[in-house]
């Protein structure tokens, strides 16, 4: 995958988590519901500042955003399941979205820190 297939799996993964979350009620939606949506959306925010930027040494620090805001997304994943606000279904295919994810934006930060290596 090129930067803009991530881009795009991140902005998929975040909008179904939008989705999700906005069926839920009030104290919900305003608690768990709030951070979790920051977070996912803070994945392709990053992922677009990051690329930007003129160096690539930049641009991968906006990477390694991504990559924690990613994992931030599947710490409230965790808490919505056990707070049973998804359903056990969707949760476990947002996991899948989010191991893809994982795997692309570590190539992602391992091709940038190459390109940097051959400037």
């Amino acid at each position: 995958m090129d930067y803009k297939d991530v881009y795009s799996l991140s902005m998929v993964f975040s909008q179904k988590i939008w989705d999700i979350v906005e069926a839920w009620p009030y104290f919900a939606k305003d608690t768990t519901g709030k951070q979790l949506v920051r977070s996912a959306d803070s994945i392709s925010a990053n992922m677009k500042e990051g690329f930007g930027r003129y160096f690539f040494k930049d641009r991968n620090v906006f990477n390694y955003y991504s990559r924690g805001s990613l994992f931030e997304t599947h710490c409230w994943l965790e808490k919505a399941n056990a707070r049973k606000l998804i359903a056990q279904e969707e949760f476990e295919d947002l996991l899948k979205d989010h191991d893809l994810l994982h795997v692309e934006i570590n190539k992602m930060i391992k091709n940038t820190r190459d390109q940097s290596s051959h400037k």
